[in-house]
């Protein structure tokens, strides 16, 4: 039974020129990956090779120092430098660049197990650790710690399959082209929650995807189901999923075990079968090129670590009217001001905008208090009270207003008639208020 969650909206999908493409491996692989530190949730990673090292596809290059996860290498070749790099976030973070030889050599210290039912609990998580996985559908969290949160809390398991951002389509061809290991990574997942049963939610507006999971699971005793929902955005949103897939809400500052769920990106679900059944870690990932800003769009399979530019050229280069590249989405996705940052875990998209694409700037936004961000915000905020505070720089009264259950999805932004910035605002107040609880400490 489908279910609803409050607010939402409904942006033009411009999905139709990748959606029919396949994943392609890129036609030139990158000379040299760039492999930040810092592609999680957590404390950066330390490197444990040094310059002059030759290393493998898949041999640990980085440790987790805390909560985190281990950093793989995505080409074969040598270590060229260990320095600070220009990070997709906006700054710069350290980096292991490999110089790639171009052998694609193999040597995950991974030992593939193609039969897991034998495998147990605590098995499956130290595989999914030491192969470095997080989720894939932005947001970084560590998969190893979000398993071990679930266990003897989840009774559900929900397989986010929305993608519910405009232009996206990397999820969409990877169901597609590689349905059956998308189920034995979820079976993965089940044996390892102790589980019989999972849901994995599609978005309607990608029914021929709903057809081959259905098609595959036919005659299958398998206990996983497809449920095909309604298209609105943010529902690949976790929180908002859960609530249309349950009818369960997250209460604020709660997580999803703390209602019984556990949810997992479909590109997660694939890592974890790669990782488990062939022993390959973490090395690379689909990623959608799309916008009216790129020659021409398409689905890569793309090395992690390869620089945002050789993408780009990759899809045939800017158009001379680009005006923006986002990693990501245009809804969330972080503009990028230097194209040698690289690609990481969580990249799924480029999108290269033209002005066109973009609303036009208001030179001098005002808020006539409509109400509709309010209506729009699926965590039930009052956005436009959050600005005014930001705005006067009153950060700490913002927090009276949930300011940090905010999921910074942009349903308030799009629908604001005056163009006022505020997921931008709203950003600022968040870092404010860190900025001041770090000083409260010291």
């Amino acid at each position: 039974m489908s279910h609803s969650f409050f607010g939402g909206v409904h942006p033009a999908e411009h999905k139709a020129a990748t959606e029919g493409k396949p994943i392609v491996p890129m036609e030139v692989a990158p000379q040299q990956v760039v492999l930040p530190m810092s592609m999680h949730v957590g404390a950066p990673c330390k490197p444990i090779v040094a310059v002059g090292d030759q290393v493998t596809v898949g041999q640990k290059i980085a440790e987790p120092a805390g909560l985190g996860a281990p950093i793989h290498a995505s080409v074969s070749g040598k270590v060229v430098a260990v320095e600070p790099r220009p990070h997709p976030g906006g700054d710069k973070v350290m980096a292991v660049v490999i110089e790639n030889d171009g052998l694609d050599t193999f040597g995950s210290e991974l030992t593939p197990h193609a039969d897991f039912s034998g495998l147990t609990t605590e098995q499956i998580v130290d595989i999914v650790r030491e192969a470095g996985i997080t989720g894939m559908g932005g947001a970084g969290f560590p998969t190893h710690v979000k398993i071990q949160s679930a266990i003897g809390k989840a009774d559900t398991i929900i397989i986010n399959a929305a993608e519910c951002e405009p232009y996206i389509t990397s999820d969409h061809r990877l169901m597609l082209e590689h349905p059956q290991e998308i189920i034995t990574g979820v079976q993965i997942i089940m044996q390892a929650l102790q589980l019989k049963s999972a849901v994995i939610g599609v978005e309607d507006n990608k029914m021929d995807a709903v057809k081959v999971l259905e098609e595959t699971l036919q005659g299958k005793d398998t206990g996983i189901t497809v449920l095909a929902a309604k298209t609105r955005y943010p529902q690949g949103a976790e929180k908002q999923l859960i609530q249309r897939v349950t009818g369960r809400q997250v209460p604020p500052g709660k997580l999803p075990a703390d209602v019984a769920c556990a949810v997992f990106n479909v590109s997660t679900a694939y890592a974890i079968y790669e990782a488990v059944c062939l022993g390959r870690p973490l090395t690379r990932r689909g990623v959608t090129v799309s916008g009216e800003g790129v020659a021409n769009p398409c689905n890569l399979m793309v090395p992690i670590g390869t620089p945002l530019q050789h993408i780009v050229d990759q899809a045939g280069g800017l158009t001379e009217n680009a005006a923006w590249v986002l990693m990501g989405g245009p809804m969330m996705g972080i503009a990028q001001y230097d194209l040698s940052a690289p690609m990481i875990k969580g990249t799924n998209a480029l999108t290269c905008m033209v002005p066109a694409e973009h609303a036009p700037a208001v030179t001098d936004p005002v808020c006539i208090r409509c109400g509709k961000c309010v209506e729009a915000c699926p965590m039930h905020l009052e956005p436009m009270y959050i600005n005014m505070y930001t705005t006067a720089r009153r950060y700490e009264e913002t927090e009276q207003f949930h300011v940090t259950d905010c999921i910074e999805c942009g349903s308030c932004a799009y629908t604001c008639p005056a163009g006022i910035p505020l997921v931008q605002n709203i950003r600022v107040a968040k870092i404010q208020l860190r900025a001041l609880a770090q000083k409260a400490k010291s």
